[in-house]
């Protein structure tokens, strides 16, 4: 069995070890799941973010929301990616990056330009979808907390820097919210 737990109630921020370990897939397809999509879109939406990974909302499942503007012609277009797999090509990119449980972090990533994504909808059925670009870098990113990766991971020297003191008041701030 491996149903959903509890219902978030907010963005998990860093440097909670939920961040950081690889999440387990979803193998159940109910209305928990379904509770869970929803209440991620919120979060996401009500942080201004154009992605959210279930480990973000402290919960350590295999699944990401994402929701891109296309356009003044077309509304922004809501996708479900539950147990995604990712296959990347093209050239190397580099593109400044922000993550939703990193406020105030930005740095720049290289990742390819290219991706084709399988998954499942929230309702278990397979689809296929390629990308580049914006949306492959939305992917990306939220593939990588799935496996416990974190922009911080990827940061150059000089971002580690320039980002030092942000980074270590949040570690203090985390350590402080776990004293009795």
């Amino acid at each position: 069995m491996n149903s959903i737990p509890a219902q978030p109630d907010k963005i998990v921020l860093y440097p909670d070890p939920v961040l950081t370990r690889p999440a387990e897939p979803v193998e159940v397809f109910d209305e928990g799941l379904q509770i869970l999509v929803a209440r991620m879109m919120e979060l996401m939406r009500e942080a201004q973010g154009a992605g959210l990974a279930a480990p973000q909302v402290g919960i350590s499942r295999r699944l990401f929301v994402t929701e891109v503007d296309s356009g003044p012609e077309e509304p922004p277009h809501p996708t479900v990616f539950i147990n995604p797999e990712l296959e990347l090509s093209g050239a190397l990119i580099s593109f400044e990056e922000g993550c939703l449980s990193i406020p105030d972090v930005r740095v720049t990533v290289r990742r390819p330009q290219v991706a084709r994504i399988r998954a499942f909808d929230v309702h278990g059925q397979p689809f296929e979808i390629q990308d580049e670009d914006f949306l492959a870098r939305v992917w990306q990113h939220e593939y990588d907390h799935l496996e416990g990766v974190l922009i911080t991971n990827r940061m150059s020297p000089r971002d580690r820097l320039a980002n030092r003191r942000t980074l270590k008041e949040m570690v203090l701030d985390f350590e402080e919210d776990l004293r009795p």
